[in-house]
């Protein structure tokens, strides 16, 4: 046995002695003799170790192999954050058992009995927490904390939900006023639902870190006067409120100019800041002349107006510009040539088309001159649902009680996404229609797709289930008709594709739609329907360059499906229609 060997065989021996191991397993294990691990033993004195430092061995020691996987998930460095935090609490405990500290400093006497209470060591553990977890396009985004406003259009899923609402009380909690006082934090998103998720991500930090368990509603108090805020659009609720502002997903918010004046005059006062960020939309929403600068130019004299180079070149890596806002694009490249490694770009290419690719992850604007359904129509049709659906909850076992729904389902085909839909129709005539539920999968087999089916009829009074049965859909068609027998064949062709557009177009231009605003997924989707020839060349149909490979509209076609049973104003059988115009037309 060499020396360089001998000291990793001890740690190794010691950690198995601290897990339960006997001597001899020990031995048999590292396959070295029984009297060489008894004399580690009597020479360190193992069984005289404290029970924390054992403990603070075993977390060293699972620490160090989360830090040498070359591949890290997002629950590894949960984890990793975790094992940190508790390596800090077993130091504590060590210079309390050896007099060295007091078991409760003077700042827990002064706040004890307090309501979401951190002491100054929790406070440091959540800011190391914090530095060490954020990638450096992130970085970059504290960095600009600086500015009054920051603007942000950034790539689906790189964290900045995320990143933000550990930013929000990070600053909470160390940026303090003459009076001790904690900086005020307001979230505004498209809904309540989605102005909740800042909250959720806030909570499950602070626990994770401190164990500490922040409670409220949608304002939660932090024990230093600092109040974090969580509002939805329900912006008129929020006048006279002050503090720093975080507008989630700009260019997806319906009545952008009233809510923006809201929130700038929350953040009014010099120490307050304010900051968009947003995937992209259309560039006709009212949050693109706040981005491209054209709002400052509003009024102003041709020499005070200013130009702001938009390209991703000039602000890929954030611009203070002319108007006085820090602005930055952050594409799923950026994020992955600045530390990000949770991807798999090439993946996502092949499942998604060009323009559904660019628009999620490019931070390309859709252009919806050529679509169906219009983004302007569509807004129309959102709602705060946490406010506005009284009779929905979520939470139960049955959301809706005995009110019936109408399912719309588009099964995946080889590596595809299925969707369902599931809408309350209207309870009286000419009522609206609510799409209560979005549910989407990846990766499922037929079975497993028709058994997830099957859970929804326990959970809502399904009276109408459309499954498009074309081509492969037809096998888990053909599964859900074992235990729904009434589920409806919908075998796509130029006729009931016309159909089941016309039928949503007229229930949506009625503005007899409603769902949360904060599903914008289903109104990218939706959107992405175009007229197109049919294969014969004679006929227009619709489509939304779906393939095996992308089904970027699934939820659009299972909306479809959905609302299908509303009929129109026509005869059913749209294929008799040869007379009236009406195929020729579509």
């Amino acid at each position: 046995m060499t020396q360089q060997t001998k000291p990793k065989e001890t740690h190794q021996a010691r950690t198995l002695y601290f897990q339960g191991f006997r001597v001899a397993e020990i031995a048999r294990k590292l396959k070295v003799a029984y009297n060489t691990v008894a004399s580690w033993k009597r020479r360190e004195a193992w069984d005289a170790t404290p029970h924390i430092h054992r403990v603070d061995m075993a977390i060293e020691t699972r620490l160090a192999l989360l830090v040498a996987k070359p591949e890290k998930t997002k629950g590894d460095f949960t984890e990793m954050e975790a094992l940190s935090n508790l390596m800090l609490k077993t130091a504590r405990v060590k210079k309390i058992d050896a007099g060295e500290e007091s078991p409760k400093s003077p700042k827990e006497k002064k706040t004890k009995g307090k309501k979401n209470t951190l002491t100054e060591e929790q406070v440091q553990q959540l800011v190391d927490a914090f530095e060490s977890s954020i990638y450096p396009y992130q970085r970059e985004w504290f960095e600009a904390k600086t500015h009054k406003t920051r603007f942000i259009l950034k790539s689906r899923q790189i964290g900045a939900t995320w990143y933000f609402a550990r930013e929000a009380l990070i600053d909470a909690i160390t940026n303090l006023d003459q009076d001790g006082k904690g900086a005020h934090q307001i979230f505004l998103s498209a809904s309540k639902n989605q102005a909740q998720i800042f909250k959720r991500y806030i909570i499950e930090f602070c626990r994770v870190v401190t164990g500490v368990e922040l409670t409220g509603g949608d304002m939660i108090p932090l024990w230093n006067g600092a109040e974090l805020r969580f509002l939805g659009t329900n912006y008129h609720t929020a006048q006279g409120y002050s503090g720093n502002v975080y507008v989630d997903e700009s260019f997806w918010i319906r009545g952008f100019d009233d809510l923006n004046t809201v929130a700038s005059a929350m953040a009014t006062h010099k120490k307050w800041r304010i900051t968009y960020f947003s995937t992209p939309s259309v560039l006709n929403h009212p949050a693109y002349g706040l981005w491209s600068g054209d709002e400052f130019n509003i009024g102003r004299h041709k020499d005070e107006r200013i130009e702001i180079d938009l390209s991703h070149a000039a602000l890929k890596d954030g611009v203070f510009c002319a108007d006085k806002i820090w602005r930055q694009i952050v594409t799923i490249e950026d994020a992955e040539r600045k530390g990000c490694e949770l991807f798999d770009i090439e993946n996502l290419r092949f499942r998604y088309s060009k323009d559904k690719f660019n628009m999620l992850f490019m931070c390309a604007f859709i252009d919806d001159s050529q679509s169906v359904f219009k983004f302007e129509e569509l807004q129309a049709c959102t709602v705060d649902s946490a406010l506005a659906w009284a009779d929905f909850k979520p939470h139960l076992r049955k959301p809706l009680g005995t009110l019936p729904v109408w399912v719309g389902f588009d099964p995946s085909r080889d590596g595809d996404t299925s969707s369902v839909v599931i809408v309350a129709p209207p309870t009286v005539t000419g009522g609206k229609f609510r799409i209560v539920k979005i549910l989407s999968w990846k990766g499922m087999d037929f079975a497993t797709q028709a058994e997830k089916i099957r859970e929804i009829t326990k959970t809502f009074h399904v009276v109408h289930l459309a499954v498009d049965a074309s081509g492969l859909g037809l096998g888990v068609y053909e599964l859900i008709k074992t235990f729904y027998p009434a589920a409806k064949k919908m075998m796509y062709s130029v006729e009931l594709k016309t159909r089941l557009v016309l039928i949503a177009k007229q229930i949506i231009e009625n503005r007899r739609l409603e769902f949360d605003a904060g599903r914008k997924d289903l109104i990218a989707a939706m959107m992405t329907i175009r007229p197109s020839a049919s294969s014969s060349g004679k006929h227009i149909t619709y489509q939304s360059n779906r393939s095996k490979d992308t089904g970027h509209a699934d939820q659009a076609w299972a909306l479809l499906n959905a609302l299908e049973k509303e009929g129109i104003g026509f005869a059913e059988d749209l294929g008799t229609q040869k007379n009236n115009g009406f195929t020729e037309i579509f």
